[in-house]
């Protein structure tokens, strides 16, 4: 038997089309129905790794965990990671598939459309719902004819749409009818109704412009869904790095500074959210020495460009500003490309090309980049016994040449090093802060070594995103009408 579906797409980017799926996900389990996300074709530089070591997009990771289920490789088919000058690496199936270059073929149906529907398909057959969120605008008609993830994917599969405009940006009686009036009439056919979202203000102001549209468009308004403010965590790409305010522990007085480099191309910024989300902790963004001042910890992130992330570090001073505050007691911690950058070399004939390059020498280990990608789960101990939890997703070997890990296996396999009595940690793996006993004593020998009156608030990183999902649905239960919606989701067409 084949699950109902249904596709929410946008009059642009960024007009709430992954947290409406969410939302969508969370009041679905609730009501008992099976449900999984989908997104055809995902452009981030946040991903993370599923249980079968495949690399998906984040944001589908997080629509899973709404969903009450497994993140598994088909609901993010294609991966599309930028890396500058036009150029990406294509990630299919959850695996390196090459690269992407200016002039050349994008992803189509051409060449990767048979992956696409095969990973939907086995998604409509295992799940009740499947939930699948476009990608950009659904009005992009240059690109209409190689669009994997939006209304040309609902007319080849007999899906029904719901199409979302934004009215915090202006203009969304204008961009919603303009993309049902610009839609070739068989994509226009997909669409069920229209979502007005982030509104502030009193909703019955728009009565007679909605009346208006539905009237032009022949559609129903679904809903208006307010703005439901800050919610900090799991965002889709660095688009949303200062724009969300900061994380409830930010209204008490700035006790830890944590400093993250701003390098090209951050990679993994999630990483970061676990700090955000502590009291007393303040975690903000420097682009330049000036910008980094004496913070007690500095993080250097992932990047997709680690060569370039270094190049970017020099010019703009903060390479030497980071080693001297070493020296003044600053913590630094490097994760994936940070950890690279931390070492004494890199070999890079795979992403940049630019093969041996120095790096900051705060850690002795060397970085040779390989063409295969480590992408895998990974349970580790540091050497208080305290359990991390993560992934790894890196084309870059580190290779220690001395030194103390900071992580161990069961096995004793290491991972990571750690100077401990200088204050320089790095490691390969992403989400490492995730874990609340571990980051609550990194946070307190933080504080101790740097004489801060910290105190853990006890917070827990799973449980404020659980909660964060639910204030979600809450808001999407009561603004939405959500029975039309799912209702709409049982007209979709059993695939052939």
């Amino acid at each position: 038997m084949t699950g109902g579906a249904l596709m929410v797409v946008g009059t642009a980017s960024d007009v709430g089309k992954s947290r409406l799926v969410a939302g969508l996900c969370r009041l679905a389990a609730r009501r008992g129905i099976a449900v999984a996300p989908f997104k055809a074709q995902n452009m981030s530089l946040n991903s993370t790794v599923t249980a079968s070591g495949h690399e998906i997009a984040r944001s589908q990771a997080h629509q899973a965990v709404a969903a009450s289920t497994e993140p598994v490789v088909e609901m993010n088919p294609v991966l599309v990671k930028p890396e500058g000058d036009g150029t990406s690496q294509l990630v299919v199936m959850g695996r390196p598939a090459g690269r992407v270059r200016p002039g050349e073929a994008w992803p189509s149906w051409r060449t990767v459309g048979g992956e696409v529907t095969a990973a939907l398909r086995r998604l409509r057959a295992r799940y009740d719902l499947v939930l699948l969120e476009g990608a950009g605008g659904a009005a992009e008609i240059n690109l209409l004819d190689h669009d994997l993830s939006n209304l040309p994917l609902a007319a080849r599969e007999g899906l029904p749409a719901v199409l979302v405009g934004d009215i915090e940006r202006g203009g969304v009686f204008a961009s919603i009818f303009g993309t049902v009036a610009l839609l070739p009439d068989d994509l226009r056919a997909t669409l069920r109704g229209f979502v007005i979202n982030k509104f502030r203000g009193d909703e019955r102001l728009l009565a007679s412009g909605i009346a208006e549209l539905e009237r032009r468009c022949s559609l129903p308004c679904l809903g208006v869904v307010p703005h439901v403010g800050a919610m900090a965590l799991d965002e889709e790409d660095s688009l949303a790095l200062g724009r969300d305010g900061p994380g409830p522990g930010r209204a008490a007085a700035t006790v830890l500074d944590v400093a993250v480099a701003a390098v090209p191309r951050m990679a993994n910024f999630t990483d970061l959210d676990p700090l955000r989300l502590e009291p007393g902790v303040r975690v903000r963004y420097v682009r330049s020495a000036a910008d980094l001042a004496s913070p007690d910890l500095i993080v250097l992130p992932g990047s997709k460009t680690t060569v370039d992330a270094l190049v970017f570090l020099r010019e703009t001073g903060l390479a030497e500003a980071v080693v001297e505050q070493v020296r003044h007691g600053s913590v630094v911690v490097g994760i994936c490309a940070g950890y690279q950058l931390l070492g004494t070399e890199i070999v890079d004939d795979v992403e940049s090309g630019v093969g041996r390059v120095p790096g900051l020498g705060l850690l002795p280990v060397r970085t040779v980049f390989a063409p295969e990608k480590v992408v895998r789960r990974r349970s580790l101990r540091d050497p208080q016994g305290h359990r991390v939890a993560g992934y790894e997703l890196h084309h870059g070997r580190p290779e220690t040449v001395a030194g103390t890990a900071w992580f161990s296996d069961d096995d004793g396999t290491t991972e990571g090093l750690a100077d401990a009595d200088r204050g320089v940690f790095g490691t390969s793996l992403h989400g490492v802060f995730d874990v609340d006993p571990f980051r609550t004593a990194f946070l307190a020998d933080l504080a101790r070594r740097r004489h801060a009156p910290f105190t853990p608030g006890g917070t827990s990183y799973e449980a404020a995103r659980q909660a964060q999902i639910d204030r979600l649905a809450d808001v999407l239960d009561r603004h939405l009408d959500v029975d039309a919606v799912l209702t709409l989701s049982l007209s979709a067409r059993p695939p052939t």
